[in-house]
């Protein structure tokens, strides 16, 4: 159970840290720092293991019908990423409690920021790729969260909405991937998948696969095209972009191909695509890092840049590019992550992050300016620094890529260049800030060291830059190790890690970068005025742009369709169905069937006419609005009468009370509507109504009788026989519903309590007046409550909750089932308002229906989560039989929990829309003198 925990933890945490809030920064902080502790130290124990390329297996069956089970996976690659989310994660938390100000939402950001952590565990861990899938799409509403935390501010409510559309797109592509890929090999388990690697290449569906799963892994890093989204999520507060934007968000995508390697790559199209993906973001953003002003916004597109050369590193597919990624993806999250908390701190204590009035912040912040150059030498790939390490083993690789001709020096010259331009950006920051003359019209002056432990955070991280650096086998070695492993899913290439490997070419390439790097800030005056010739693309205005331009087309073709008129909607959608359906029908010969037709009884007949009639008068005397409503409740009755005849006692008398509750919701709701309509359409179109509803009707009717006619084989032969041995009851309409089909029904009463919800919110704060009078001028009865309905409401509730009890307890028998008896508890208490009058009633049953609401879904929720705890998959249900003295033998079944939740949750979510239609009644709040006293 250890990994489930370590995932859940932070949303735990999330619910709980924001209670500490009251307590001040320091209270929630401690509160946020105790899920990432305990999630740690339960991973630790399984180091030894993963050590030796083992991993560890967490799976418990979710749906297994469509692949989903709740799987989570510890190897050596996910250690690497758990570590770097929740140590880099325990230093935000810190870091956050000095940067942010007094009078923030810090309960919010906390939560956040720890629903963000669990959602970054639930990816690297997942052993299920549809699991993984969730995790992926919870990463980007999390990140959206953040990143519009200041949603004061409109650069960081468009920055957070061009990263939510960017991701979230590739998020739909990355799904469409992961299905073709589970669909070839006939499994989402990871496991599976990684040992299919060649089948999966092997198939026809690769190309279309790989393409949309690198989709997926594009957008989430940030990788040219989609790489303008990152820098202008910078307007997130600094705790954010160094957490989500160097160490854990944009790791996602490189970590997913990482995580697929074995399975996808080795073939000529992963080479062209990833790396030439990743050489163009390389050189792109570290271009574009050199010329830019803003501290953020530089250390944004260097961010860019060293993904880029992640994704490059994959693509590659030398014999140590895999292990050259890895080791940078350690090396970059720990110095960047602290260069932007040292540019965080700069913003903090100046009040800008302008690099032009930036100037000389040595003599003011000694300790800062420090830490932030070791970081950006780190960052430079200075040696003694753990940068400089992964960029020589990148340099190497580079080399050894196999080109034709000209071309096999493209790669080991893109590297050189874009190794000059991350010196040259390195300088500047390093320079420009902490040297180079005096500050210019800081906000705040003169400038100081923060808080003594805002800085800790920052020195930890430079700390292990240094030490990997200087001692790498020591410090990262077994980790790196472990993460290649598996990655490459077997057997590591031997390489060595040490401060220098001899003069050699990879070594000039550096004293080559180094110095270009160097030359190339000294004369950036002519580097910037080359810049200057060209006209910046802004991406955010693009973006904004296309936004706007898909949003007037989708209201241009809005308006050709939509024009308020329901008749014309139903038009559209029947003929819209009638046109899609009649060729493929016509090609199928619609006749009557071998089974023939039934005898039709007089009783039949009769009710078949009734209900022709009366759905005919219903629709030709729609203008008498009370007229039909009448003929409603006929049909309604009559298709209640069909069920029984036709042996489905369930469901008639389902139908009957959900008969029932309608009527009087309609009759509710006409009580504010005039009783007559006007005529709104003409005789053509009353005309083409008919026409098209005689074709429908007369197409549907074709279909039934073809369908009814046929001898066929059905599912309900499987549940009548599994009904009892499986469901443990004899009633199998109950069975499915609490049992087979248990997650449905779950969903059904889910999305009925939020319709009712969205009802009351609707009408919380309504007033309507009602009409003086009924349709034809008479007045309204001054006698709300008449005294013979009270007599005969008030002794009729103690009956019907009888009634609802026994219907309720021999549900899984016998026709009945908490659905039922909750409509029945509904309809007799629904009475007592209609009869006594709203203030009467509740002051008598002072119930809040949201809290029963609540409470049936926590019961139904319990019932599915309660068959975890024994091992079962969600929602599985058990039976035993009982013996007690007098009653006899008995059977009790654990879906009795579950279909109580559908009970409480019927009765809540039907009163509440009730009652919120009738407190809307001028009689609701009136008492009768007889109430009264």
């Amino acid at each position: 159970m250890s990994l489930p925990l370590v995932v859940f933890l932070p949303f735990l945490g999330a619910i709980a840290a924001p209670l500490f809030a009251q307590g001040g920064r320091t209270a929630i902080a401690i509160a946020s720092s105790v899920p990432a502790l305990i999630a740690l130290a339960a991973l630790f124990p399984h180091w030894e293991t993963l050590a030796d390329g083992g991993t560890v297996l967490f799976a418990k069956e979710w749906l297994p019908a469509i692949g989903i089970s709740f799987t989570f996976r510890l190897d050596g690659l996910a250690l690497l990423f758990s570590l770097l989310i929740l140590i880099i994660g325990l230093l935000i938390i810190l870091y956050a409690r000095y940067y942010l100000k007094k009078g923030e939402n810090i309960g919010k950001f906390y939560a956040l920021l720890l629903c963000f952590k669990g959602s970054m565990l639930g990816i690297v861990l997942s052993g299920n790729l549809l699991l993984m899938v969730i995790f992926w799409e919870l990463t980007s509403i999390t990140s959206f969260l953040l990143i519009s935390f200041w949603n004061h501010k409109q650069d960081a409510r468009r920055g957070a909405r061009m990263a939510l559309a960017v991701t979230g797109g590739g998020g739909l592509a990355l799904l469409a991937g992961i299905l073709i890929i589970g669909n070839i090999v006939g499994s989402f388990e990871l496991d599976d998948v990684l040992a299919a690697g060649d089948v999966i290449k092997a198939h026809a569906m690769y190309p279309v696969a790989l393409t949309l799963v690198l989709l997926g892994a594009f957008t989430k890093s940030a990788q040219f095209p989609f790489h303008f989204w990152l820098p202008h999520a910078m307007q997130a507060p600094t705790p954010v972009s160094a957490y989500l934007h160097s160490a854990t968000m944009v790791k996602a995508g490189v970590f997913l191909m990482a995580r697929l390697y074995p399975a996808l790559a080795g073939t000529e199209l992963w080479f062209y695509m990833v790396s030439f993906t990743g050489m163009a973001t390389l050189l792109i953003g570290a271009y574009v890092a050199m010329f830019k002003h803003d501290l953020k916004g530089l250390l944004a597109h260097s961010t860019v840049s060293h993904l880029g050369l992640i994704t490059l590193l994959f693509g590659m597919g030398t014999e140590l590019s895999a292990v050259a990624a890895v080791f940078h993806i350690i090396n970059h999250a720990t110095f960047k992550a602290s260069l932007f908390m040292a540019a965080g701190i700069i913003d903090h204590e100046t009040g800008t992050r302008d690099m032009r009035r930036l100037n000389g912040l040595w003599r003011y912040m000694p300790h800062t300016a420090t830490l932030a150059m070791v970081a950006a030498a780190s960052m430079a790939g200075v040696p003694l620094m753990n940068g400089f390490l992964s960029k020589e083993m990148f340099f190497a690789e580079s080399l050894k890529v196999n080109l034709p001709g000209a071309m096999a020096w493209l790669l080991p010259v893109g590297a050189t260049a874009a190794g000059i331009f991350a010196v040259a950006y390195s300088a500047r920051f390093i320079h420009d800030v902490f040297f180079n003359g005096k500050p210019t019209n800081l906000p705040v002056y003169p400038p100081h060291e923060p808080p003594r432990y805002m800085k800790i955070p920052v020195e930890i991280l430079v700390f292990a830059c240094l030490m990997v650096g200087m001692f790498p086998a020591f410090s990262v070695g077994p980790l790196l190790y472990s993460a290649s492993y598996a990655t490459l899913g077997g057997a590591v290439p031997d390489y060595h890690l040490a401060i220098l490997h001899g003069f050699n070419l990879p070594l000039m390439m550096s004293v080559a970068a180094f110095v270009g790097g160097l030359l190339m800030y000294s004369q950036r005056q002519k580097f910037f005025a080359f810049h200057a010739r060209f006209k910046e693309i802004d991406e955010k205005a693009v973006f904004e742009n296309v936004v706007t331009w898909l949003v007037n087309q989708a209201h241009r073709f809005t308006s050709l369709v939509e024009n308020g008129s329901l008749q014309r909607y139903a038009m559209l959608l029947v003929v819209s169905v009638i046109a899609v359906a009649i060729v493929p029908l016509a090609q199928l010969g619609l006749f009557i069937g071998e089974s023939g037709l039934s005898p039709v009884d007089w009783p039949t007949g009769i009710a078949a006419a009734v209900l022709i009639v009366s759905a005919i008068g219903a629709a030709m005397g729609h203008r008498e609005r009370f007229s039909a409503l009448v003929l409603l409740s006929v049909v309604g009755l009559v298709v209640a009468l069909a069920f029984a005849r036709f042996s489905a006692p369930d469901l008639a008398m389902t139908q009957l009370s959900v008969e029932t509750v309608t009527i009087v919701l309609l009759m509710l709701a006409l009580f504010y509507m005039p009783s007559w309509t006007p005529i709104e359409s003409g005789s053509n179109h009353r005309i083409r109504d008919v026409i098209l509803a005689l074709i429908a009707g007369v197409g549907m009717t074709l279909v039934t009788l073809a369908m009814l006619t046929q001898p066929f084989t059905s599912i309900s032969e499987f549940f009548l026989e599994n009904s009892k041995t499986g469901g443990g009851g004899t009633n199998v309409v109950n069975v499915i519903l609490v049992d087979f089909r248990g997650f449905d029904t779950l969903g059904e009463i889910t999305v009925l309590a939020i319709a009712a919800l969205g009802i009351y919110a609707m009408l919380k704060d309504t007033a309507l007046t009602p009409p003086p009078s009924d349709g034809q001028g008479h007045a309204w009865t001054r006698d709300a409550h008449p005294l013979m309905l009270k007599q005969l409401a008030r002794p009729l509730l103690p009956l019907a909750l009888m009634v609802s009890a026994y219907i309720f307890l021999r549900g899984h028998n016998l026709p009945g089932g908490g659905f039922i008896a909750g409509l029945i508890t509904s309809v007799a208490l629904v009475v007592q308002y209609i009869a006594c009058g709203m203030s009467w009633t509740q002051d008598r049953i002072s119930i809040k229906y949201h809290n029963v609401i609540g409470l049936g879904l926590l019961f139904a929720t319990l019932a599915g989560v309660g068959s975890f705890v024994f091992g079962y998959p969600f929602l599985t249900s058990t039976f035993e039989y009982l013996k007690w003295p007098v009653v006899g033998k008995f059977e009790i079944a654990s879906a009795i929990v579950f279909d109580l939740g559908v009970y409480l949750a019927v009765i809540g979510a039907t009163l509440l829309a009730l009652v919120s239609i009738g407190r809307l009644s001028p009689h609701s709040a009136i008492k009768s003198p007889q109430e009264k006293a």
